[in-house]
């Protein structure tokens, strides 16, 4: 297990450096309501002060609820600022201006409401002068579950390098509530929707190979799977000349 004290020594001091050398005002982040973004809100609080988190509902029935609620109660434990920005209209705005000139398949539809939070994210933090806090784990990006252009855009990422067991372990340590820690991780795109259903294979199992080494057959086969075809979202764009 990490020494998590020193850890949050370590991860403060880095937030605090971005925020200063680029002569920002403060951060702004995505605050869903789970695990990932619970400790990226704890973390950039503890670095600066004025860190506000965007509750962003967007089509989901339990992003009005559960979601919404689970927000407000993590950022008032840490006395963090949250605003709430509903963009289920635009979502369904946009859905349908596209629908009328592109067939939409499901998951275009389910890619533009992490799209829709991030112009809001850079639309706050340019407004403000803000930096835009990332909120992705280390298991995510390994099997590419994440928005390309989407969640998967900041202008810094404290946790990037902690797998899903990492945000558990840490959280516990920073004494997070349980009703934050026991929720299954989910990204809330559609009603009924969670992290390892979707992707057919469990955090313990993805962590255990990152962490370990250690995996049967069946399970190497869905990771390795997910971590090819997801190649793309890891590099930045191909460049002529370059």
């Amino acid at each position: 297990m990490r020494n998590y004290e020193l850890e949050t020594k370590q991860r403060t001091a880095f937030i605090r450096g971005l925020v200063e050398s680029a002569g920002a005002a403060g951060i702004v982040y995505g605050n869903s309501g789970g695990k990932d973004s619970a400790l990226v809100g704890i973390l950039c609080k503890m670095a600066c002060d004025n860190t506000v988190g965007l509750i962003m509902p967007c089509g989901s029935k339990r992003n009005y609820g559960m979601d919404k609620e689970d927000a407000e109660k993590i950022a008032g434990q840490y006395g963090i600022s949250t605003r709430l920005i509903d963009l289920s209209e635009a979502r369904n705005n946009l859905i349908n201006v596209l629908g009328e000139k592109i067939t939409l398949n499901d998951a275009a539809i389910a890619n533009i409401a992490p799209r829709l939070r991030m112009s809001a994210l850079y639309a706050a933090a340019a407004s403000e002068n803000r930096l835009v806090a990332g909120t992705g784990n280390r298991s995510e990006a390994y099997m590419g579950y994440f928005t390309k252009w989407g969640d998967g855009a900041h202008d810094f990422n404290p946790i990037a390098d902690l797998t899903v067991t990492e945000i558990y372990e840490y959280l516990r340590f920073l004494k997070a509530p349980d009703f934050i820690i026991a929720k299954a991780p989910s990204a809330g795109l559609f009603d009924g929707q969670t992290d390892e259903s979707e992707m057919g294979i469990s955090y313990k199992s993805i962590d255990d190979f990152l962490l370990d080494g250690k995996i049967d057959e069946h399970d190497r086969t869905i990771i390795e799977k997910f971590h090819a075809r997801s190649a793309h979202k890891r590099k930045m764009p191909v460049a002529y000349g370059a």
